[in-house]
């Protein structure tokens, strides 16, 4: 069982999610270059970049699939990114391949604004989206991989009710895996 989310529920409500569209990409490209998140981020430096990594996440509304991307509002601003994927879906890719749960999602995130990291948004904004996703009864357990070195990130999932379940190698490199179950 998952810990109890520690989320500000009044931060929480200042938050919304827009799905992600290519006009977004110029402030992606933007955010992406920020030491603060081209640290723990693949380096992107062009438009090109941003489209090659993140354009399969730019879905029609009328199209159901929960894998897409979304810009993350606060007070009706953009300050963040966030993208759902299944992870049963990647094994091809070299990711999850132990996880076959159609009903599991896997989250990505980052705060594009460096004034905002710190001040609870993102595990906030990691918790209301899960309830957003477990609003959905197919959904069954949702997953994020932050890097064993980043302990900001990593306090914020715990915060988010997620529990670490160890580190596992992937394409990207070594990743704690952490869960949050339909009961947190």
């Amino acid at each position: 069982m998952s810990a109890a989310p520690t989320t500000d529920a009044a931060l929480r409500a200042r938050l919304a999610f827009r799905p992600l569209a290519r006009t977004d990409f110029p402030q992606l490209l933007d955010w992406l270059q920020r030491p603060h998140v081209a640290e723990w981020w693949a380096p992107m430096s062009t438009l090109g970049d941003v489209e090659a990594d993140l354009g399969w996440l730019v879905k029609d509304a009328d199209d159901l699939d929960p894998e897409r991307g979304w810009i993350v509002l606060l007070d009706g601003a953009p300050v963040a990114y966030l993208q759902c994927y299944v992870p049963a879906r990647h094994h091809a890719d070299g990711w999850w391949r132990d996880v076959h749960d159609p009903g599991m999602r896997g989250l990505d995130q980052f705060i594009g604004e460096a004034a905002l990291v710190g001040r609870g948004i993102g595990s906030a904004m990691i918790d209301a989206f899960c309830t957003r996703l477990f609003a959905d009864p197919a959904v069954t357990r949702v997953q994020v991989d932050p890097s064993p070195g980043n302990p900001r990130a990593i306090r914020a999932y715990e915060k988010a009710g997620f529990r670490a379940a160890g580190v596992q190698e992937t394409p990207d490199g070594p990743a704690l895996l952490m869960y949050r179950d339909r009961d947190a």
